[in-house]
C-alpha cells in the first residue's frame, strides 16, 4: 500500500499515519525525519542538504526527491509507505510522479483529511488556554497566530494538490472533523474498498490472460494439425509420383523386351523357313513331300508362337 496524506496543519495527519503504519505494516516517510537521517548518515544527498539546513535555508526539491529516492530503495519500504509532509506543491508532486515512474512504483491513493479552519483555530485556542491554566509551557509554533499563517500557506501552496490528484483519480476525501476513531475507521473502509476493486480488476485481468493463453494454445494445435495434413498430402503426392515413375520405367523395359522377343521370333521364323527350303531341295521326291509338310507345320508353329507373344 502506497499512500499520501493531505490536509492542513492540525488535521490529524500524523495520528492517522501512525495508525495506518501499525495496521498495515508499512513505513511512514516524513521528509523532515528523512532529511535529518540523511544528514546523520552523511549520504551524498544528506551532505548537500546539511549546509543548506545549517544556514536556515529551504532544501531544494531535487535534494528532497533524492532523499526520498534513497529511502524507497531500503528493504522496509518494499511493502508500502505513507508520505507525510510531501509533496507540498504541484511541482513537487510532478517530480514525485516522475520518480515513482522510474522505480515502477504505483501510488495507490491520496487521502485528504478535510477540516473546518475556524474549528481548527478554536481547537488550538482551547488547548493553549488549558495548557496555560495548568502552568504548562506552550510551544511557540502551537498558537492560533502561527496556525493562521500556516493555514494561509497551505491554501496557496498545497491546496492545488487536491485538484491535481483528483484529475488522476487518486484522491479520497475523509471528514477530518470526526472523532479520531471514526476518521481511522473511514480511512480503513475506503482503502479496503479500493483493495476490493483492485482485486476484482486483477481477477478480470487474470481471466483475460488465461483466455488468451487458451486461444493461443488452440491456435497452435490447429496449426499443427493443418501442418500434419499438408505433410500427409505431400507424402501421398510424392509416393504417387514415385510409383508412377517406377511403373513408367517398368513399362518402358517391358516394351523393350517385347520388341526384342518379336525381333528374335521373326529371325527364328526366317531361319526355319530357309532351313526347310534347303532340306526340300536336297531330299528325294517322297522325302521332299514329307519335308515340305514338316516345314509347313514348323512355319505354322512359329506363326502361332509369334501370335501368342
Amino acid at each position: 500500500m502506497r499512500l499520501i496524506l493531505l490536509g492542513p496543519p492540525g488535521a490529524g495527519k500524523g495520528t492517522q499515519a501512525l495508525r495506518l503504519v501499525q495496521k498495515h505494516g508499512i513505513v511512514q516517510l516524513s521528509t523532515g525525519e528523512m532529511l535529518r537521517a540523511a544528514v546523520a548518515a552523511e549520504t551524498a544527498v544528506g551532505l548537500k542538504a546539511k549546509d543548506i539546513m545549517a544556514s536556515g535555508g529551504l532544501v531544494p526539491d531535487e535534494i528532497v526527491i533524492g532523499i526520498i529516492s534513497d529511502r524507497l530503495d531500503q528493504p522496509d519500504a518494499a511493502k508500502g509507505f505513507i508520505l507525510d509532509g510531501f509533496p507540498r506543491t504541484v511541482p513537487q508532486a510532478e517530480a514525485l510522479d516522475e520518480l515513482l515512474k522510474k522505480k515502477r512504483i504505483e501510488l495507490d491513493a491520496v487521502v485528504e483529511l478535510r477540516v473546518n479552519e475556524s474549528a481548527l483555530l478554536q481547537r488550538v485556542e482551547t488547548r493553549v488556554a488549558e495548557m496555560r491554566s495548568r502552568g504548562e509551557d506552550v510551544r511557540i509554533d502551537d498558537t492560533p497566530e502561527v496556525l493562521a499563517k500556516r493555514l494561509t500557506s497551505y491554501r496557496s501552496l498545497t491546496e492545488p494538490l487536491i485538484h491535481y490528484y483528483s484529475e488522476q483519480r487518486k484522491l479520497l476525501t475523509v471528514d477530518g472533523m470526526m472523532p479520531i476513531e471514526e476518521v481511522t475507521s473511514e480511512i480503513n473502509r475506503i482503502l479496503a474498498a479500493i483493495g476490493a476493486v483492485e482485486a476484482k480488476a486483477a481477477r478480470k485481468a487474470d481471466s483475460a490472460k488465461r483466455t488468451a493463453r487458451k486461444a493461443k494454445t488452440e491456435a497452435k494445435t490447429e496449426a499443427g494439425k493443418g501442418a500434419r495434413k499438408r505433410g500427409a498430402k505431400k507424402a501421398v503426392k510424392k509416393a504417387a509420383k514415385l510409383a508412377a515413375g517406377k511403373a513408367a520405367k517398368s513399362a518402358t523395359k517391358g516394351a523393350g523386351a517385347a520388341k526384342k522377343a518379336a525381333k528374335a521370333s521373326r529371325k527364328a521364323g526366317k531361319t526355319a523357313s530357309k532351313a526347310a527350303k534347303k532340306a526340300v531341295r536336297k531330299a528325294p521326291a517322297s522325302s521332299k513331300a514329307r519335308a515340305a509338310g514338316k516345314a509347313r507345320k514348323a512355319a505354322k508353329k512359329v506363326t502361332k508362337r509369334r501370335a501368342k507373344r
